[in-house]
């Protein structure tokens, strides 16, 4: 079924208007501070017509056979669309931490980057990150770089999922 734009979608989403919808499939995960793994992933933007997209995402850890083994990170937030494809993400995650992230979109591509990251006393220690989002041939594709737990920024998450 091809994706078709909401009529009362606001001008200043338009750059990132591909990404509206459900999305699902797999990606893998790795970090120093802990053992790389494999995981399943459902991302939801939705909007009403005003500048802004409702972003929640959900993923949970699966086998080598693709099968669930338990429930892993939810984050959610807002997506603010701005003049000339200029974005800002406000962002909080069931971890603990709390993002601000600053971006641009164009050509199907939308790449952010941490303007500020707090966290709570119980959470782990994340100081930075970079998302890179991408639409390749009706895919979305992206990669999540961190900072965290005294390591510098490098590649964490990275996934290829399907419009549901």
């Amino acid at each position: 079924m091809p994706f078709e734009l909401p009529q009362n979608l606001h001008p200043d989403c338009g750059p990132v208007a591909w990404l509206l919808g459900r999305w699902g499939g797999h990606g893998k995960g790795d970090y120093p501070t802990i053992e790389a793994y494999d995981y399943g992933q459902e991302l939801v933007f939705q909007q009403d017509g005003r500048p802004f997209f409702h972003y929640f995402a959900r993923s949970w850890i699966v086998d080598e056979d693709g099968e669930k083994v338990r429930d892993a990170a939810q984050e959610t937030g807002f997506l603010r669309c701005r003049p000339e494809g200029k974005v800002e993400l406000v962002l909080a995650h069931s971890s603990g931490v709390s993002e601000i992230w600053y971006g641009q979109a164009a050509d199907g591509k939308l790449e952010l980057h941490t303007a500020g990251v707090s966290f709570t006393e119980s959470a782990k220690e994340v100081t930075a990150g970079h998302r890179l989002y991408g639409n390749v041939e009706g895919r979305l594709l992206y990669a999540y770089d961190m900072a965290a737990m005294g390591q510098e920024l490098q590649p964490h998450l990275w996934a290829t999922l399907e419009r549901q």
